[in-house]
């Protein structure tokens, strides 16, 4: 809605650029969420079949924990594709508070909020996931997701200095 707001006014090259970009992420954003949040479903699935697997024998006890540790590994993996989505929508919204509509930044303001949350919560389901793996793979993706996460704080950060300051407050 801002960046369509802001396409509307008299604003810079940059705030057009800034809009579209938006505009275009938007567009696909919605149906990324949607298989994120299919693809989330699935991978808490996967890992509620492994768990469910026979465990009678040693064999199949190593093979449980294989596929225990792959399916958790794989429910892992779809908060931190969420995180990098937020975090990609943030330095848009962060180009667009720059140059976008001032009369719209205060939605402008909590979309970052919104982006910047579903980073927070997409981390913790990322750690919850991680701490019941072990492996040096997993801590290389702990930090990953904690840096992820210092990224949209840094920037809903910067936004809200931008939006501020543009506003007068």
């Amino acid at each position: 809605m801002v960046a369509r707001l802001s396409k509307g006014r008299k604003i810079s090259v940059d705030g057009v650029d800034a809009a579209d970009a938006v505009i275009i992420s938007s567009e696909s954003g919605s149906d990324r969420a949607i298989v994120l949040a299919e693809k989330d479903a699935e991978a808490f699935d996967a890992v509620m079949r492994a768990y469910r697997l026979p465990k009678g024998d040693e064999a199949e006890v190593s093979a449980r924990k294989g596929e225990i540790r792959n399916a958790t590994w794989g429910a892992a993996a779809v908060p931190l594709e969420t995180a990098i989505e937020a975090c990609e929508l943030l330095v848009s919204i962060q180009k667009l508070a720059e140059h976008g509509n001032s009369n719209a930044l205060t939605d402008l303001a909590a979309s970052a909020e919104l982006a910047n949350t579903a980073a927070y919560i997409a981390s913790m389901n990322v750690r919850i996931n991680l701490d019941s793996i072990e492996g040096e793979d997993v801590e290389k993706e702990a930090a990953r997701i904690e840096k992820l996460l210092a990224t949209s704080n840094e920037l809903v950060g910067v936004i809200r200095s931008i939006v501020s300051e543009r506003l007068g407050w």
